[in-house]
């Protein structure tokens, strides 16, 4: 199937159907995800996570807590491929899969640049894909896997979206609205908690930005380069 166009319709209603399952293909999977920009994409799946898919989910989030994180790993890479897909496209290099009933229900990059976007954060995609893939814009049973601590935008439209679970990386001490500035998953106002493990390789979630916006500065050096984050 083709890539979109941009002037097929509105960024946000453009897509594009493949599969994803949560074997030991997932590096396969999720490089068949990616087709040319725009990437508001998705992924086919069984429909809706059911009840049990949903206790399940849970039960593995907390063991895997429980055990320091480690086997977040295996998701968090997926969304590493994806922040590198966007530093090759020259976006701030941030990235994030959705998880369901074992299998990646959406994966995507930043696109700011390319979709001329202030929205087209890689949470704020996949959270698109994720609910185009299930029918559902309630993400229940679903777990977020997203390379860099979300921003306010991305950290409310994740409590919007009922996401019970979020896996992030990198800290970001001047957007970070889950630790480092505010702690909206935490925030009893509000009618949605969302269980969160921060800091999942956070050392290579961290070095993709960092080098990212060494090439900017690099490449101008009459200028002090973006803040590294989502820019």
């Amino acid at each position: 199937m083709r890539a979109a166009s941009r002037h097929d319709a509105p960024a946000r209603s453009q897509r594009i159907a493949g599969n994803a399952t949560g074997s030991s293909r997932d590096t396969q999977a999720a490089k068949a995800i990616r087709p040319a920009v725009p990437r508001f994409t998705t992924i086919e799946s069984g429909g809706m996570p059911s009840a049990e898919d949903h206790d399940d989910a849970l039960e593995d989030f907390l063991m895997e807590r429980l055990a320091g994180g480690g086997p977040h790993d295996r998701w968090m890479r997926l969304a590493l491929e994806e922040a590198r897909a966007a530093a090759d496209a020259d976006e701030v290099p941030v990235g994030a899969v959705v998880v369901a009933g074992g299998r990646v229900i959406a994966a995507a990059h930043n696109q700011r640049e390319q979709l001329l976007d202030p929205t087209a954060h890689a949470e704020m995609i996949a959270l698109t894909q994720a609910a185009a893939a299930l029918g559902s814009w309630r993400l229940e049973g679903c777990t977020l896997y997203v390379t860099l601590e979300p921003c306010p935008m991305c950290a409310g439209a994740i409590l919007q979206a009922r996401v019970p679970h979020v896996v992030w990386g990198a800290p970001d001490p001047k957007a970070g609205a889950v630790e480092s500035l505010y702690r909206l998953f935490e925030d009893a106002r509000l009618n949605h908690r969302v269980e969160h493990v921060g800091r999942v390789l956070a050392d290579e979630c961290g070095a993709v930005l960092t080098e990212f916006f060494r090439g900017k500065r690099l490449a101008r050096p009459d200028r002090t380069g973006a803040p590294e984050g989502h820019g």
